[in-house]
Formats: structure tokens, C-alpha cells, sequence
């Protein structure tokens, strides 16, 4: 995946963001449900940004960026700030 297939891949989700959020102050969804469909886009969007940060960080190494991969959901989450 390319750096700009990642990047629109973000933009996916953050339009989706807001039109669940849209949605909900339409009442169109239930608090429950949008704040389950959140947490998984959140984590979709983490997911995204730490492979955005790995193809970078090996480009700049001088490696291969296409050789980045993404990682799990449990190790992507567990990082701290």
C-alpha cells in the first residue's frame, strides 16, 4: 500500500467519522452504535498512521518502504504516548 493509498484510505475514514456523527445528532443512530462504529474506525485510523510512520521511517533508513506491514490491532493500541 502506497503512501498515498494510506492517506486516502485516512480520508475514508474521517469522512465516515463525521457522517456518523451526522447521523447521530440526526438520530438516524443510537449512542451505542456510534460509539462502537468510533472505536473501530479509531482503530482503523491508528492502524493506518503507524504504516504511514513505518514506510516513512524505512524510506529514510534507506530501506524498502513497500516492506512495511500492518501490525496488529493489539500491538497498534498498546503503544503509549
Amino acid at each position: 500500500m502506497s503512501d498515498k493509498e494510506i492517506l486516502d484510505r485516512v480520508n475514508e475514514l474521517v469522512a465516515e467519522e463525521h457522517q456518523l456523527r451526522e447521523r447521530r445528532t440526526q438520530g438516524d443512530l443510537t449512542e451505542q452504535q456510534e460509539h462502537e462504529r468510533l472505536a473501530r474506525l479509531e482503530i482503523a485510523l491508528d492502524q493506518c498512521w503507524d504504516l504511514l510512520r513505518q514506510r516513512r521511517a524505512r524510506l529514510a533508513a534507506g530501506a524498502d518502504p513497500d516492506l512495511a506491514q500492518a501490525r496488529p490491532i493489539s500491538e497498534v493500541e498498546g503503544y503509549q504516548q
